[in-house]
């Protein structure tokens, strides 16, 4: 069954032109908010460690340990292996 091409007002291009301009925008405004927050939670991360390995130091064991209770606990993460851990 075909379908009939509406006919659509003056304009409507622009306005798609615009609205889709939008959601770029918003979109790439909310990758930049996610990137920053993502690199934040990694300095607060490192930052943890080294305060914790001043105080009493942590061995590889630690560290490996602590790895992989953070990919047990949020396993739809990157980034928590030993080794990002370490460095």
């Amino acid at each position: 069954m075909a379908q009939l091409e509406i006919d659509l007002p003056s304009g409507y291009g622009a306005a798609l032109a615009s609205l889709k301009d939008q959601v770029r925008s918003a979109q790439h405004h909310a990758q930049r908010i996610v990137n920053t927050a993502m690199i934040e939670l990694y300095w607060g991360i490192g930052r943890t460690i080294l305060e914790r390995q001043a105080a009493e130091p942590w061995g590889s064991k630690v560290l490996d340990r602590l790895a992989r209770d953070l990919r047990s606990e949020f396993p739809h993460m990157r980034g928590f292996s030993s080794t990002n851990l370490k460095y």
